[in-house]
């Protein structure tokens, strides 16, 4: 479905847009991701609504059939991408599983501003997006997925979770017509 309308204290959510993620392959172009990304911070911002920025800095314990452990994360592999501007009012989360709400405060930080919708962008669409938007819909939280400012390391998963599983879980938009709906406001 359409986004449709955004809650009075909607917030944004940007995920894992740091250095080491986005030197990874994508199914589609990161700079256009990111851009994606910061068009949604200017318009958040502009606002004065609430802006999360998360990063991840590890992996979650547990055995996987598709095992990470092997992977070496360089110095600067969580430092957030220079382009999201961070502000001293942005919320930072720092993760070690896929999820922005897992471990953190995330939750109890939004609830603080009053927030009941959350916008969603980043990367990986089927991991960190999808976890984030997973959760934030398990709390009760209004969920909108902005399809054009995320990507995947794979297209197929990317697909999946828009046709399959954004669906169940709130509405889906564009950075422009998230950014519209926010204007519109006044």
């Amino acid at each position: 479905m359409p986004v449709t309308t955004l809650d009075p204290r909607t917030a944004l959510i940007v995920v894992d847009l740091q250095k080491g993620i986005v030197a990874l392959p994508g199914a589609h172009p990161m700079g256009d991701v990111v851009a994606g990304a910061v068009t949604l911070l200017a318009a958040f911002r502009r606002h004065a609504l609430p802006v999360v920025l998360v990063n991840v800095t590890g992996l979650a314990p547990g055995r996987t059939e598709h095992s990470m452990s092997g992977l070496r994360f360089s110095p600067d592999f969580a430092d957030l991408l220079p382009e999201l501007d961070p502000r001293p009012q942005d919320i930072l989360v720092t993760k070690r599983t896929w999820g922005a709400f897992t471990g953190t405060d995330l939750e109890a930080r939004l609830r603080a501003h009053g927030v009941t919708q959350v916008v969603i962008c980043g990367v990986a669409t089927s991991a960190g997006v999808e976890s984030t938007a997973r959760f934030a819909h398990e709390l009760g939280f209004n969920v909108t997925l902005a399809t054009d400012a995320m990507t995947d390391m794979s297209r197929e998963a990317h697909d999946n979770s828009l046709a399959r599983i954004f669906p169940r879980l709130g509405e889906s938009g564009t950075v422009e017509a998230i950014a519209a709906l926010l204007d519109a406001r006044g």
